[in-house]
């Protein structure tokens, strides 16, 4: 991928781009041939309906004052991860778009209203974790990130303690901390968890999956190949396997 004014990178499958109004994209795709052909979606959305959704967003969601003027802006954050949320949506745009439904345009614009939330909330999630901006990293969610992120393989890290590190209530810190990133606490602590536990198998060979479940800070063995399965799609052995075949 080129866009102008920022180093080109790879695209991989399940990735999406933020392209900024007058903005030139230029794609390669130097393995695709007439009998082996890529194709990507792309969609156009109307400047009003992006800042009244943004707008909405940012009124409903801030976590302190100084964090609630999220945009899709930014060139150096338009290069968003894989998130299932956003695959969702932008299936059910495409299957609704082109049935037969008499309510489709109404759906459609719904739809195109969720797409913005949900690029917004991984563009957030993004930032705080990734960002070296203070407003981000030392705001209340950052400081709590920080906090999931330094005791993730130590201990078992309760809702109410991040609630207070966040001066917060317990319901109202778990609402705006999912509005704001799209994901629940418990689902961020467990995300972070499976790609600790991934380094581990990638790593530590002579690990077996209860020792790596334990070091990732997972209370259950269970619980962790539940967790795995359901992020990776593939029980954690079974990643194991896989890996041990590459060598």
């Amino acid at each position: 991928m080129h866009i102008e004014n920022m180093d080109s990178f790879d695209f991989l499958p399940g990735e999406f781009i933020i392209v900024p109004a007058k903005k030139n994209l230029i794609i390669d795709f130097p393995e695709a041939s007439q009998n082996n052909p890529t194709q990507c979606l792309v969609l156009t959305m109307e400047q009003d309906i992006i800042e009244q959704t943004v707008d909405y967003f940012n009124s409903k969601v801030a976590i302190e004052e100084e964090n609630n003027n999220w945009t899709l802006h930014e060139i150096n954050v338009a290069h968003l991860d894989n998130d299932q949320n956003i695959k969702n949506v932008i299936n059910r745009l495409f299957s609704t778009f082109v049935s037969k439904d008499l309510s489709k345009d109404i759906i459609v614009e719904l739809s195109l209203k969720e797409l913005i939330i949900r690029l917004l909330q991984s563009k957030a999630r993004k930032l705080i974790l990734y960002s070296a901006n203070a407003q981000y990293n030392d705001s209340r969610i950052g400081e709590v990130v920080k906090y999931i992120k330094k005791n993730l393989t130590e201990k078992n890290i309760k809702i109410d303690e991040l609630a207070n590190l966040a001066c917060m209530s317990s319901s109202h810190f778990y609402k705006q901390f999912k509005n704001t990133l799209g994901i629940s606490p418990i689902d961020f602590i467990n995300n972070e968890r499976i790609k600790f536990a991934k380094k581990l198998l990638a790593s530590e060979r002579n690990l077996n999956i209860t020792d790596v479940a334990y070091k990732s800070g997972f209370n259950s063995v269970s619980y962790f190949n539940r967790q795995f399965k359901k992020h990776e799609m593939i029980t954690p052995r079974a990643y194991l396997k896989a890996l041990q075949t590459k060598i």
